[in-house]
């Protein structure tokens, strides 16, 4: 076989893993290292490398699911700060953060939907932690000294302090209705083999959004107002967020697409441990992948 067709053939299989001694033609001498050897035992070094387990190139995580965990633990600190606001919406008295948080549900479900339940449970802490991180700075934030020049203490406090009873429902809502949320959805799609996806989004959210709203105005404010407006108000903050979650229906599909595509991950979580206090990393073999 001629030298250059027996080197395109041999990098047309790779499969074979050989190194080639010596070309049939007889040019080379047995035990020879031909410059196709040469290439692949270069190529084969690289490969052990980079596929090994402690390959410094292999990475752990994609691009864009960093980027997606991003914007969620970013819509999640954003909307407990702004939330101090109150602001009437459509006739109706609502915290700011209301114009946000909703997104962290949607963000929520494309994790889940894309990545499966031990990827989103993993955000879903770190955005926890990373919620109690930016607390503890501005608690801290407060107690410092002031400048002597600078008069806005009171001001500060106002808006960014936040009272122990306050603090204690946003974060037992947040965990119950998010884990809910993507738990929800994790099987919902299992049930309906991944189809209509509306239908898991707007429900997971029906019931996430349920329980979140449910938990964080009855710590927050029992006994402060009277039990018809507290059912009011859980009631209107709930029918808002669903809202919001229709109404971003196209958007979810447009990402959720887009990732599927780029990451070339459709997960199902087949054989996934959905305990939401387990930390660690689940094995590849949990879910099923396309």
């Amino acid at each position: 076989m001629p030298r250059q067709l027996k080197c395109y053939e041999y990098f047309k299989d790779r499969s074979r893993k050989k190194v080639f001694k010596g070309y049939e033609d007889g040019s080379n001498k047995a035990g020879s290292l031909s410059a196709c050897g040469i290439i692949e035992v270069v190529v084969s070094r690289v490969e052990s490398v980079v596929n090994s387990e402690k390959g410094a190139f292999r990475l752990k995580v994609s691009f864009w699911f960093v980027v997606i965990a991003s914007v969620f633990v970013t819509c999640l600190i954003t909307a407990n700060i702004i939330a101090v606001k109150l602001i009437l919406l459509f006739g109706f008295l609502v915290p700011a953060g209301i114009i946000i948080f909703p997104l962290s549900y949607l963000f929520g479900d494309v994790l889940t939907e894309v990545y499966g339940y031990g990827a989103a449970r993993q955000v879903i802490w770190l955005g926890f932690l990373c919620n109690l991180l930016a607390v503890i700075a501005i608690f801290i934030g407060g107690l410092a000294p002031s400048a002597p020049f600078w008069h806005s203490q009171s001001a500060y406090d106002t808006i960014l302090g936040f009272a122990p009873r306050l603090l204690l429902a946003s974060f037992i809502a947040y965990l119950a209705g998010e884990f809910t949320n993507s738990f929800v959805l994790a099987k919902l799609k299992i049930a309906t083999k991944g189809r209509w996806l509306w239908m898991r989004t707007i429900g997971s959210t029906l019931v996430g959004e349920g329980i979140d709203t449910l938990i964080f105005i009855s710590i927050a404010f029992w006994g402060l107002i009277p039990t018809q407006l507290l059912l009011t108000a859980i009631l209107t903050q709930w029918i808002f967020k669903v809202v919001y979650e229709v109404v971003a229906t196209p958007f979810t599909y447009l990402v959720v697409g887009f990732l599927k595509r780029r990451e070339d991950l459709d997960t199902y979580d087949y054989r996934t441990n959905f305990n939401p206090l387990l930390f660690r990393s689940e094995a590849s073999s949990e879910a099923s992948v396309r």
